[in-house]
């Protein structure tokens, strides 16, 4: 979905009780939005960069509502220099998320897709011509974050029996005691790990976390899989470790820029699970997304606080 607003029954309903004007717009380019966004003292958006332009174009005092959690799109400082504040929706589908990550993970741990890769072309293969696979219970799996995605997907993998460790700076420490989930430091998870899914958001100082030096700590044949920002990872680097063995797999539903290179390697290997920015995506999560948007820009042209504000923060 590259659309930048995103106008739902939800806004309408919202428009209409405040007497307000709604125009819909379809923006893909940085010029597209902050055509879109002149004179703006209220605008919902999803994709597409919100840059220092954009935003200057708003009126001061406007609300800028980011459909979604993360908000890497949008130039948070300058929102704080033009008085423009930004919101995110950060709760509407953990669970969709978590579930989407979790149910590629067990795809790859028990290579579903290369099983039928290799069926399709050989027509048979016995259960051990792609190698050993590794019990659940004695597979590590590092998380990459332990917020409200970190924890759910946490709260799946136990059931399964999975030694669970993660690194967060900002994990809540005693959830993580009472849920066994092993807290450590990142170069230790990635030398520790079987499996590894990445639930942080992306910053400068975290972009291309997966690389050459942290896929080398990696257990050879361990897989990766990445339902946050694609530019977590760096995909030539993940490319060559798939292509020379050392990984084992990788699930990818995000990616650095989207859509995925049509000439990208990671779209010709079996050992790659691909999806279109997909891990969000329910029917009851695409309600919830809509509706709590809906509910901030409700709040904001009531002047009442905001519920997830995300100005004038520094992390």
């Amino acid at each position: 979905m590259n659309a930048d607003i995103v106008v739902t029954d939800h806004e309408h309903a919202v428009a209409h009780a405040h007497g307000r004007r709604l125009v819909a717009h379809q923006c893909a380019t940085a010029g597209e939005v902050a055509d879109a966004l002149i004179d703006a003292d209220l605008a919902f958006v999803n994709l597409a960069p919100v840059t220092r332009d954009a935003i200057s174009r708003m009126q001061p005092g406007g609300v800028l509502i980011r459909y979604g959690i993360g908000f890497d799109n949008v130039d948070i400082a300058a929102a704080n220099d033009h008085g423009v504040r930004v919101c995110n929706v950060p709760d509407y589908g953990a669970d969709t998320v978590a579930d989407h990550a979790v149910a590629c993970l067990l795809s790859l741990l028990r290579r579903t897709g290369p099983y039928t890769e290799a069926i399709r072309s050989r027509g048979w293969i016995a259960a051990s011509d792609l190698g050993e696979i590794r019990g659940f219970r004695e597979t590590t799996v590092g998380l990459v974050g332990l917020g409200r995605i970190g924890r759910a997907a946490a709260t799946r993998l136990r059931a399964f029996g999975f030694r669970i460790i993660a690194a967060d700076p900002f994990a809540d420490r005693p959830w993580a005691q009472n849920a066994g989930v092993e807290l450590v430091e990142i170069d230790e998870l990635f030398t520790r790990s079987h499996a590894v899914s990445l639930h942080a958001p992306l910053h400068e100082s975290n972009r291309n976390l997966v690389g050459a030096r942290t896929l080398d700590l990696m257990p050879a044949g361990s897989v990766i899989v990445n339902t946050s920002r694609g530019g977590l990872v760096d995909e030539g680097a993940l490319a060559a470790a798939l292509s020379d063995g050392r990984l084992g797999g990788a699930a990818l539903d995000v990616f650095d820029p989207e859509p995925l290179d049509i000439r990208s390697r990671l779209r010709q290997m079996d050992n790659v699970i691909l999806t279109p920015h997909a891990a969000f995506y329910s029917v009851s999560s695409l309600d919830a997304l809509q509706r709590l948007a809906s509910e901030e820009a409700d709040r904001a042209l009531s002047g009442a606080a905001l519920r997830c504000e995300v100005t004038r923060r520094t992390e």
